[in-house]
């Protein structure tokens, strides 16, 4: 039984974090930003991660934060525990946004737009709200 609370958990996570994404993009979007595109966000910023992650031209602080952010998501200690309605998750959100901002800073413009696999309006909306310059 504990394997499916755990699944429960992480799956709620995902929603969460991915509501969020939603939200983020709403106030962020650029004008040619269809729902399909809208609706990957999450899925190609996991692919993002983890072709960053695997890019060895990139700084290895860059790799190691990678690896810390997928440690903290997977271990059962958190700042706030999942078990604290809403809170539990949002912690989570939280810690997800700040390190990939920091990631996608620190990798640079030129190394995301090679590692972005959706389109160009979600690397738009991903420039943003990290603070890239193009």
């Amino acid at each position: 039984m504990r394997w499916l609370e755990l699944v429960l958990s992480v799956g709620a996570g995902l929603l969460l974090l991915w509501g969020v994404l939603l939200l983020l993009l709403w106030r962020a979007r650029p004008p040619d930003l269809t729902v399909r595109e809208s609706l990957r966000l999450l899925p190609d910023l996991v692919r993002l991660v983890h072709r960053l992650a695997a890019d060895r031209s990139l700084p290895r602080g860059v790799r190691v934060r990678l690896w810390l952010l997928l440690a903290y998501l997977l271990s059962p200690v958190d700042l706030v525990p999942d078990v604290v309605p809403v809170l539990g998750y949002a912690d989570d959100v939280v810690v997800v946004a700040l390190a990939l901002r920091s990631v996608v800073r620190a990798s640079g413009a030129p190394a995301v737009r090679r590692a972005w696999p959706g389109g160009s309006a979600g690397l738009a909306v991903v420039s943003r709200l990290a603070g890239l310059r193009d």
